[in-house]
């Protein structure tokens, strides 16, 4: 067969809109990655990304369908993604869509891949603001029942979208993300210059993540406050998400404000070195769909508390320490357990790598490019 005649797979990377904020943070890496090994997973494939104003990934080259809609504006990606991409996709030819993000658009000429990542607006909505959560459940629910087939980021989630959305467990298809490598051990010289260019103590408890309610942050502050080590910090490191405004006034209301640092957004080149920079990374969210910083804390080494979310187990494993996320003083005797115990945190350290080392972005790639390959066997069949 001609390679002009295979499949042409669409992917909508518009969520690779580039800005420093919390935007560019797990779905965008999702993405990004996807993009970078789908080319070498499935040699009878051909993929063209539909991008806005955002830019493919670094060493990638796949054909690019550009839109001139202002797609960073959420209003505008949402009307662009159920007006105008149906008819692109046609113009294209296209065999298959892949939404990586929830939705894709209800009106289609092409079978869809959907990834749900969580569904947390539907467990949780009080913790997202109104329209996202409307949206959001609303056409969450239709294109994953209209969907060819859907991608659910653990086991977890995937029992999620049966249960939540009503989607037949046999077009729910589990695919892990992955840890890419240059999440590894640094060496200690270069986390001890780090720690002192941003005037951190040798020990502090790093947290990675959106600054948003589903995070339990004031939970994790409460607990921080409990410990009894005054040279102890906590770092809350993230892009503002939303309803974050509680956080601060937790931290300020505890008197804290001198030993809990808010870095802000951190860029994808610099994660590695603040993980490797900590003594403790901490994760206890209300509700995850996978928990991609937990993972990404393992492969660099860092002994890991994470709350008792079904998820973050599924992927830490025996790796991490565990504690009720409900409770601030079991988040606190957690903490207070890796901080004395250095045979616990010198075990888990090894656990976290081989846990991590399970975890590649080439698997989940192969493994969705599979989806892809039984939806698009399924549909030859029947035309």
């Amino acid at each position: 067969m001609e390679t002009n005649t295979y499949p042409l797979v669409a992917i909508n990377a518009h969520l690779l809109a580039g800005d420093a904020s919390y935007r560019s943070a797990g779905i965008a890496a999702y993405i990004a990655q996807l993009l970078r090994y789908l080319p070498s997973a499935e040699a009878t494939l051909r993929y063209t990304v539909f991008l806005g104003q955002g830019q493919l990934p670094e060493g990638v080259s796949l054909s690019v369908q550009r839109s001139a809609w202002p797609t960073r504006n959420p209003y505008a990606r949402i009307l662009w993604e159920q007006l105008a991409l149906p008819w692109a996709l046609r113009r294209a030819d296209v065999a298959l869509l892949h939404a990586p993000a929830f939705v894709g658009p209800l009106l289609s000429f092409c079978p869809q891949v959907i990834t749900v990542h969580d569904l947390s607006f539907l467990r949780y909505p009080a913790l997202f603001k109104r329209g996202n959560r409307y949206y959001l459940s609303l056409f969450t629910r239709l294109a994953c029942r209209r969907a060819a087939a859907v991608i659910a980021v653990s086991a977890f989630t995937a029992r999620e979208v049966t249960a939540l959305l009503g989607v037949p467990p046999a077009r729910v298809h589990v695919v892990h993300h992955g840890v890419e490598s240059r999440f590894r051990p640094l060496p200690e010289e270069m986390a001890a210059h780090f720690r002192a260019e941003q005037g951190l103590p040798e020990r502090f408890i790093l947290h990675l993540g959106t600054l948003e309610p589903r995070k339990n942050l004031i939970a994790l502050v409460q607990a921080f406050a409990l410990l009894p080590d005054p040279e102890v910090h906590l770092v809350l490191a993230g892009g503002k998400g939303w309803f974050y405004e509680d956080i601060f006034a937790e931290v300020a209301r505890l008197g804290l404000q001198a030993r809990v640092h808010f870095p802000g957004y951190v860029p994808a080149e610099m994660q590695e070195l603040w993980y490797n920079a900590a003594h403790i990374f901490a994760y206890v969210s209300h509700y995850e769909g996978f928990g991609l910083p937990v993972l990404e804390a393992l492969a660099c080494g860092v002994p890991t508390l994470i709350g008792d979310a079904p998820a973050l187990t599924e992927v830490a494993g025996d790796a991490a320490l565990v504690a009720e996320r409900t409770e601030p003083a079991a988040i606190a005797a957690g903490l207070q357990r890796l901080l004395d115990a250095p045979d616990l945190r010198a075990a888990l350290r090894a656990r976290g790598l081989a846990r991590a080392a399970a975890f590649t972005w080439e698997a989940t790639a192969q493994q969705t490019a599979a989806v892809y390959r039984q939806v698009l066997g399924r549909r030859e069949v029947s035309s």
